[in-house]
């Protein structure tokens, strides 16, 4: 039988907020996951997904950030 872990737990297992984690779970991005009501629910095993957000590089003062 599955085992299957909250969106907290799963948050504070991949060092992520719990919000970014119900995104992951409404965009389909995390295999086998599952909506019980209000209520997600990731399978233990779950990788993190891949983060595929473009980061914004900025200069400041001569200075180039990521």
């Amino acid at each position: 039988m599955i085992e299957f872990i909250s969106a907290p737990e799963a948050a504070k297992k991949w060092g992520i907020s719990e919000r970014r984690v119900q995104k992951l779970c409404k965009e389909n991005r995390i295999p086998g996951v599952t909506k019980i009501s209000r209520m997600w629910l990731i399978p233990k095993d779950a990788e993190k997904p891949i983060d595929g957000r473009v980061q914004r590089k900025f200069r400041q003062k001569g200075k180039t950030y990521e």
